[in-house]
């Protein structure tokens, strides 16, 4: 809507750059472009403003199908006007000189047009169409059939009226409709759901049997390698038993023969040991019986007397010590006795 002031009876408009104005006074075309600036009187002064950008026009319309199945479609049209005076004298674009509003309501007339001529063309492609068949490829044969009409319709240029572009948003059925259909789409979607679920499952099993199939080879191969390993301790053992059976053989038998040696050389040393004792004894022996028999024959050549005296002498040597003798008068008396009836009976 343009700018609109007041200053003593004068009128100043002000317009956007994308509101194409005109006007008019007293019938001829003063002012004609977008954006522009002046002043008038609002008692003389026709004007009219034409929006000139582009615009977006949402529509909504009911359709039947080929097998009578009721589809609602949601379109989107962009246009804009590309001849701003072909439009204002075919549409109501003027403005009220005091405050710039629209005096009738041109884009409703033009959206009506451009929604009741897409609208036509629409029901005519749907008509021809299955609902199954609207619902996967009817969007685009809708789009491109209102693209079609829209740019073949004579109005539209007689208006000053260009399409843009056209947008199919959606072809939707009844909601009954709609969710009968889903429901084999659903019951498919949940059949590879659960297929899906009990391949994983599947999957799952063979891996845990794989994994315990696994776990039991490989306890089996330890058991394996435990029973090579008790098989190799037992001969190491057993080994181990003979070598040391071995060495305690050779130490034995050294030991043997140590001992052997030692024994002999015992032996050879009592031998040698009882031999000299035996030689000294021989030898002592011979000098006691030298000894002796000098003894003797010294002894054979005394008389009696001094044998006598000797005797005593040895006799004396191998008494006890006396410190002191103590005599009764019976041994006193005794001795003399004895030695009396010895003197007695002595010859000489």
């Amino acid at each position: 809507m343009a700018d609109i002031t007041r200053r003593l009876g004068w009128r100043h408009l002000r317009g956007a750059p994308t509101a194409h104005v005109r006007h008019h006074r007293s019938g001829r075309l003063v002012h004609d472009g977008p954006g522009l600036s002046f002043w008038y009187r609002s008692l003389t002064a026709s004007l009219s403003e034409v929006p000139v950008d582009d615009r977006e026009l949402a529509m909504t319309f009911h359709a039947r199908t080929s097998d009578f199945q009721d589809v609602a479609v949601q379109a989107t049209v962009t246009y804009r006007v590309s001849d701003p005076a072909v439009a204002a004298t075919r549409l109501d674009f003027s403005i009220d000189p005091d405050t710039g509003a629209w005096r009738g309501a041109p884009l409703e007339q033009l959206g009506s047009l451009l929604t009741e001529t897409a609208q036509q063309h629409a029901l005519d492609v749907l008509a021809r169409t299955s609902l199954a068949s609207a619902l996967v490829d009817g969007v685009a044969a809708v789009r491109e059939r209102i693209a079609g009409g829209l740019a073949a319709e004579p109005r539209l240029p007689a208006t000053g009226i260009e399409v843009v572009a056209v947008r199919v948003v959606a072809l939707r059925p009844e909601p009954e409709v709609e969710r009968a259909l889903r429901t084999p789409a659903r019951e498919q979607i949940q059949q590879d759901a659960d297929k899906a679920t009990y391949e994983r499952r599947a999957v799952a099993v063979e891996r845990e049997r794989a994994i315990a199939e696994n776990e039991l080879a490989s306890q089996i191969e330890l058991a394996r390698r435990e029973e090579q390993l008790v098989d190799q301790r037992g001969t190491n053992a057993r080994r181990e038993a003979e070598e040391l059976a071995a060495a305690d053989a050779v130490r034995a038998e050294a030991e043997a023969a140590r001992t052997v040696r030692l024994a002999e050389a015992e032996a050879t040393r009592k031998v040698r040991l009882a031999g000299a004792e035996a030689q000294a004894e021989r030898e002592v022996g011979a000098a006691r019986a030298e000894a002796q028999a000098a003894w003797l024959r010294v002894h054979g050549d005394a008389d009696v007397t001094t044998l006598h005296a000797l005797t005593g002498s040895r006799l004396a040597e191998n008494l006890p010590r006396i410190e002191s003798v103590t005599v009764s008068p019976d041994v006193l008396t005794g001795l003399l006795a004895k030695l009396g009836n010895g003197a007695v009976g002595d010859p000489a």
